[in-house]
């Protein structure tokens, strides 16, 4: 395995290299969205300034624009490894794009269909689905995750399905726990009892390669913004159930794929940056010795950067570990850390998560508290949803010595608080 150049990494991104009154950051914020390297600021900034137009039209601009979201569309078929481009939807946000996609699906449902959503979710792949039942008079079945793996069990999904399940929403990693689902037997299950699936990889997508294909599923979604691009959703739909869609859209408006889905102007200069996103793990591969296809790269980006980020999760979790009343809520056998990503939280007995982040971010350690969006995931581990967890998200910009000072950080903060209380 070759070692993984994080130096070359970092240098890469301008943002790691600011600092607030001579103080540096150490940015484990990341499951909340990434930092960006300096060639996706580039490709945003040239498009605004040299291809600004809107599409359709046969000047140089709008034809230029028109180059842009193709090659967009052109990368995420890379990334996820799509069949064609027209299965790949670009649009706000992971949420908006659910949404939109959930009321779509809902014109081929009717009172009594039933759908599943785990409680192991973000609430992006919940609440659509929630709220599309109550309108349609739907039936919702809630798939627990198992506390002992801290993942969707195959059984407990079998149990729940039924002949009158149409849609399976379930998630490739946890926001909170980090855990990863064995998505493509749970998809094999869904849909051999006739059910859709639609993936939540927003989690996922930055810390492992995707292969729609292999999967199985019918439909993935995730957000730029967490692997180190701009502020936007990508939703992959299997074509042959795409094409069947209708979707809410305007009366003139194109009716090609995946066109009919993308609604309105797009954000033309995002998705410049997009395609550089994308360009970055290829040349993460390339560096690594990868000189096949772009998809090759990218893997070959995966191989490398999971590798890395293990070995910090690994000693994240076991200096985490050595603090007595300290709960990490996620899988921490080290042998099993391939069936995480490298986002862990943990609750501490008798000290709310936020008076933890507080004083960690009055430091200039960027992380995060509360629930996260990972609503049922708190209930069900019978969490206040008010407190939350403390959260660390690691990327593969981070190093050995931030995580040593960060696992300082929290025994110190820990040991203060609780001197504090006595």
């Amino acid at each position: 395995m070759e070692e993984f150049p994080v130096e070359a990494v970092r240098g890469r991104f301008p943002a790691l290299s600011l600092t607030d009154q001579g103080r540096r950051r150490i940015y484990l914020d990341n499951p909340a969205g990434t930092q960006v390297p300096q060639a996706v600021a580039d490709a945003v900034s040239h498009c605004m300034l040299s291809t600004n137009a809107n599409l359709g039209g046969f000047f140089e601009t709008t034809v230029a624009a028109q180059q842009v979201v193709d090659g967009a569309h052109a990368a995420m078929a890379d990334f996820l490894n799509a069949s064609s481009v027209e299965e790949i939807v670009i649009g706000a946000n992971m949420t908006t794009l659910t949404y939109h996609m959930s009321r779509t699906l809902g014109r081929t449902m009717k009172p009594g269909d039933e759908i599943i959503v785990t409680r192991m979710d973000h609430e992006g792949n919940v609440s659509p689905w929630l709220q599309l039942a109550e309108d349609l008079g739907l039936v919702v079945r809630f798939l627990p995750f198992d506390e002992r793996s801290w993942q969707v069990e195959e059984a407990a999904l079998k149990a729940l399905l039924s002949d009158k399940t149409r849609l399976v929403a379930l998630n490739y990693a946890s926001n909170l726990t980090g855990s990863i689902n064995r998505v493509k037997a749970l998809t094999s299950i869904a849909r051999q009892a006739g059910a859709l699936v639609y993936v939540d990889a927003v989690q996922f997508a930055p810390h492992g390669l995707i292969d729609v294909q292999a999967l199985g599923c019918d439909f993935l979604i995730c957000s730029a913004y967490k692997f180190f691009g701009p502020h936007m959703g990508i939703l992959w739909g299997r074509r042959d159930v795409i094409d069947g869609l209708k979707p809410y859209k305007c009366r003139c408006s194109s009716n090609g794929l995946p066109e009919r889905f993308e609604l309105g102007t797009p954000q033309i200069e995002l998705m410049a940056g997009l395609t550089a996103a994308i360009d970055y793990f290829a040349d993460l591969g390339a560096s690594a010795g990868e000189g096949g296809s772009r998809r090759q790269r990218i893997a070959k980006a995966f191989e490398v950067s999971i590798a890395y980020e293990n070995a910090l999760a690994r000693q994240l979790i076991e200096g985490l570990s050595d603090i007595e009343g300290l709960i990490i809520r996620g899988i921490t056998d080290p042998e099993r850390l391939a069936e995480r990503v490298p986002t862990v939280s943990f609750t501490v007995e008798g000290i709310a998560p936020e008076t933890i982040v507080r004083q960690m971010n009055a430091e200039n350690i960027f992380l995060w508290s509360g629930h996260n969006y990972a609503w049922e995931i708190v209930h069900q581990l019978g969490i206040p949803a008010e407190q939350g967890v403390v959260r660390i998200g690691i990327a593969q910009y981070n190093t050995a010595a931030e995580i040593e000072e960060t696992l300082e950080s929290v025994h110190r903060v820990i040991a203060m608080l609780r001197q504090q209380r006595s």
